[in-house]
């Protein structure tokens, strides 16, 4: 539900704070997901009667959702107006939390993120200081742009999600977090829909909508591999078009799968010998330390292997090819068509070329046959888009267009306690 196109000045009607009918918010999920469409070509689709789309299309006028503007194109007799997605009908809030920095934006409801926001901020003071710093930018953000109402809000998160119930559920590096109800508190602060889904899984949507509606990439994904090589290592996958989170959301959580390489190396989540001890970027930060190298943290490793650091340089495209020799059984299992290496270390081309290698090498030749490696197009906004996007085909799948009716910047009545 990405739009390029934007409605022209005095034709969009003031969004208001009414609901519509099931059936209107079904004409609104065609209407989003094309670029333009007609009522004609409403009826034909949904094989209504003229007149009822006439009275459904109104309804969304109304709500300020639909706009009718411009011409589309004629088989014969006057051209049709064209219906399209009121870009200015709203937006969703949405925020993308790693362990020690937090990113905000606010996204209309074509798929456009306005405005962004970055903060430090430490998963490790807990889930209610941590949600309450991001409610306040959040809040502080919408003051500042007018957007219309308030739809929903998503967070990308860095741990196992259950998208059902909305908290994380037994995270390795999020103390106090298991099954804190963080969808009810959001939901709570903001009267409004909440969306939580983990960051690799929203990234993958991310780098996969964006393909599906770039003229740049002409070969549109079907299945797509999302690699997130950070201080930990993130995957997601979306198959058809759809997020795979697996029966526990933990679909893709290869940084805890034990490997022979890493011996009896102790892991954060309180194993040993996982593939995060030895290709994720805590693991390059700490084998440099080992070897006498002065630093302190990822960014300043990427430094210094794009500078051609000799030993910052081998202990990355190490890992680069532990990662590979892992994702190959993750390809010749769901042989994607697109692998994308996104987070810090995709910055780094000996660690890409490491895990292309590795790919090239490892799998199947019918696995590789039509694969597309290739880095981030979203980079550090991944997470925002994705998690926007998520939220904004959720509330038209379950027909769940809530504007915010509440001043802005009020406090939740209640803290719900913990699930």
């Amino acid at each position: 539900m990405v739009a390029h196109n934007s409605p022209g000045k005095g034709h969009a009607p003031q969004p208001a704070a009414m609901s519509v009918s099931d059936s209107a918010m079904d004409m609104l999920t065609l209407v989003a997901t094309e670029t333009t469409i007609s009522r004609a070509q409403l009826a034909r689709s949904l094989k209504l009667a003229p007149s009822t789309v006439s009275l459904r299309v109104n309804e969304l006028m109304e709500a300020g959702l639909v706009v009718e503007t411009g011409e589309g194109s004629s088989t014969g007799g006057r051209k049709p107006r064209s219906l399209q997605l009121n870009h200015r009908a709203g937006h969703v809030l949405v925020a993308d939390l790693g362990s020690r920095h937090v990113r905000v934006g606010m996204m209309d409801l074509a798929g456009t993120l306005l405005a962004t926001e970055s903060a430090a901020v430490d998963v490790a003071t807990g889930p209610e200081a941590t949600l309450t710093a991001i409610a306040a930018m959040m809040d502080s953000l919408a003051a500042g742009n007018s957007s219309g109402l308030l739809r929903g809000v998503g967070l990308a998160l860095p741990g196992p999600v259950d998208f059902a119930a909305g908290w994380v559920d037994s995270p390795a590096r999020m103390p106090g977090w298991h099954r804190f109800p963080i969808r009810d508190w959001m939901s709570a602060h903001f009267n409004s829909p909440v969306f939580c889904d983990n960051d690799a899984n929203v990234m993958a949507l991310a780098e996969h909508a964006l393909r599906q509606n770039s003229e740049d990439h002409p070969k549109k994904p079907v299945n797509t591999l999302f690699i997130k090589a950070g201080a930990a290592i993130g995957c997601g996958l979306v198959a058809n078009g759809e997020v795979y989170r697996g029966s526990t959301g933990t679909a893709g959580d290869i940084t805890h799968v034990r490997v022979k390489a890493a011996g009896e190396r102790a892991c954060t989540c309180g194993n040993f010998g996982c593939l995060e001890t030895i290709a994720s970027g805590s693991a390059v930060v700490a084998d440099l330390v080992a070897k006498g190298v002065e630093v302190s943290n990822l960014t300043e490793v990427v430094a210094l292997a794009n500078m051609a650091d000799a030993l910052a340089t081998t202990s990355v495209r190490t890992a680069g090819r532990m990662l590979g020799e892992m994702l190959c059984s993750i390809v010749n299992f769901a042989n994607p068509d697109h692998v994308i290496l996104g987070g810090a270390l995709s910055q780094v081309e000996p660690y890409v070329a490491a895990i292309r290698s590795q790919l090239y090498e490892g799998c199947h030749p019918l696995a590789t046959k039509n694969l597309t490696i290739e880095k981030s197009i979203a980079g550090p906004h991944a997470g925002m888009i994705g998690v926007g996007l998520l939220s904004l085909r959720e509330l038209l799948r379950t027909n769940v267009l809530v504007p915010q009716l509440d001043e802005p910047g009020h406090q939740p009545a209640a803290t719900p306690s913990r699930g």
